[in-house]
């Protein structure tokens, strides 16, 4: 199961992706933490000290072959994008740790294997935008075959610059944290609007939620998408301050906001069909957009139309 954690700057998404990812792997399950975010805070949100692991974005060469395998319909790394997809003879992945892309990019922090895109550095300056990052998420993603029981968390891009990519189709929910304030009610108003269309499971988790007039004016703005709140926590302070003590000492309010949040994720069912259709429609986009003049070919042509993930493919890692 996949789930993002999206909101305005300063809403608490990487704090709220944290606290979920270590809450599943303290109840065993495998759980893979991505941070996707500009501002690269969720490894320390998680407990995390050591030396920061390499960025899945910063080979891409290396990435792409190991993605694209024997597919036939990839010449080679040069000619894929961002949204290709996968097809007979690509890479499958799994979430096993001892699987080649994560041992090389990833690190294990609280039970919960931690992934990152990387920074901006002196490079990206005034050159690339941070969806040339991000896209490495979305290929990594389109080529995840996740079981039952198992879990991807996403802290994503604050706002409406998720919607800069495909990225934000690729999530079984979408949790938009929000404080009970007209800008993060409007936050919510702005995503569920970009997102309206593309098959988006949008749900809301106040955050920052003082009284009973907090949770009442969320219900009012945002109706039956708010699926829990958070309120004010002594747990979550001292872990800031650097003190992590396990998820299940969390004040008993905020631990059923987890399991709600859990419940609403632990709901939904993928169609992997209708979920590569999504996949293809994206690339597509961006192959009539711009990828088609950079490449120097019609990357329509590297769709499969016979290819289904997780129904005609296995993981290979």
């Amino acid at each position: 199961m996949r789930i993002a954690f999206v909101g305005k700057g300063g809403s608490g998404k990487t704090t709220s992706a944290a606290v979920f990812s270590r809450h599943l792997a303290e109840q065993g399950h495998p759980v893979l933490a991505i941070d996707a975010d500009i501002n690269q805070h969720l490894g320390q949100a998680l407990g995390y000290d050591g030396e920061p692991p390499r960025p899945l974005g910063s080979d891409l060469v290396w990435l792409k072959d190991h993605l694209r395998g024997t597919n036939p319909r990839i010449a080679s790394a040069d000619s894929m994008i961002k949204t290709t997809p996968p097809g007979t003879g690509s890479r499958m992945l799994d979430l096993d740790p001892a699987g080649e892309l994560l041992t090389r990019y990833s690190v294990e922090v609280a039970g919960v294997r931690h992934l990152v895109t990387g920074e901006f550095d002196e490079a990206d300056i005034g050159v690339s935008c941070y969806h040339s990052k991000t896209g490495a998420v979305e290929l990594y993603l389109n080529h995840l075959v996740d079981g039952p029981g198992e879990y991807v968390v996403v802290d994503m891009t604050a706002g409406a610059d998720a919607f800069a990519s495909g990225l934000f189709t690729r999530f079984d929910l979408t949790v938009l944290v929000s404080e009970p304030t007209r800008r993060g009610v409007g936050v919510f108003r702005q995503y569920a609007e970009h997102a309206a269309g593309h098959g988006v499971a949008l749900a809301v988790l106040g955050n920052k939620v003082a009284d009973v007039a907090d949770v009442d004016y969320l219900r009012e703005q945002v109706g039956d998408a708010l699926i829990g709140w958070f309120g004010q926590s002594a747990w979550v302070r001292a872990a800031e301050r650097g003190s992590v003590e396990p998820v299940a000492a969390l004040e008993p309010a905020n631990l059923a906001a987890l399991d709600a949040v859990r419940s609403a994720l632990d709901a939904r069912r993928r169609d992997w069909a209708a979920y590569h259709r999504g996949t293809v429609e994206f690339h597509l986009r961006n192959a009539r957009a711009w990828g088609n003049r950079a490449v120097g070919t019609d990357l329509a042509a590297q769709i499969d139309p016979g290819f289904v993930p997780g129904v005609l493919s296995t993981a290979t890692r």
